[in-house]
């Protein structure tokens, strides 16, 4: 098996980001023009590294968020196991004060361990961990050992748990923003260390 290197990004911002709208898997939002601007500035900063694959979601704000990569040539797949996690009946509503307090509970369920909790017709983190270990599977058996990964905030969250076997209690002490990179890399041993964390450097130029 050929060790790993991964540069796991999170997608640039949508309009839905920009206004505080819950999106998850079922809302397949566009970048809107400052997006574009974060995946150029993405772009610019590491299309020097030779990748061997690209992954992205199956909603279109991570392709967008990679395409100038696409646009090389790269092989490429999209993996719907990378999904976002299904915010259920609030996706596509505005985080209004009383959805917000929600949100805070079902946040505190998570810390507490109950790990299956969900919104209604949502997913748990548990259901999220159980695709999220399919698509590593996909990563670590595919093609190369330099990939491109990019996926959605609360999944990247869950991903890193997962693949760093950390306790999915405590997956918030992974930040994320807009366009973020992670990198992490495979030892000997077949674990993974994270070499960068949130990492925005590349955005600098956007002030």
């Amino acid at each position: 098996m050929n060790r790993k290197k991964i540069y796991l990004v999170r997608h640039g911002q949508t309009d839905f980001n920009l206004k505080g709208v819950v999106q998850g898997s079922g809302i397949d939002a566009p970048l809107n023009a400052t997006g574009q601007a974060q995946a150029e500035a993405f772009f610019n900063r590491y299309h020097s590294v030779n990748f061997d694959q690209v992954y992205y979601t199956g909603l279109i704000r991570t392709k967008q968020s990679i395409q100038r990569f696409l646009d090389l040539g790269i092989p490429s797949e999209s993996l719907s196991d990378l999904n976002e996690i299904s915010w259920g009946k609030y996706e596509g509503t505005p985080m209004t004060p009383e959805e917000g307090e929600y949100y805070k509970h079902m946040l505190h369920q998570w810390q507490q361990g109950n790990l299956d909790y969900c919104i209604e017709g949502g997913e748990s983190p548990n259901q999220v961990a159980v695709r999220m270990r399919s698509g590593i599977k996909t990563i670590l058996e595919g093609p190369g050992e330099t990939v491109l990964v990019c996926m959605h905030g609360r999944a990247m969250r869950i991903f890193l748990s997962v693949i760093l076997n950390f306790d999915l209690r405590y997956m918030d002490n992974f930040e994320h923003h807009n366009l973020c990179l992670y990198l992490l890399e495979q030892l000997t041993d077949g674990s993974f260390v994270v070499r960068k964390h949130n990492s925005l450097d590349h955005l600098k130029a956007l002030g």
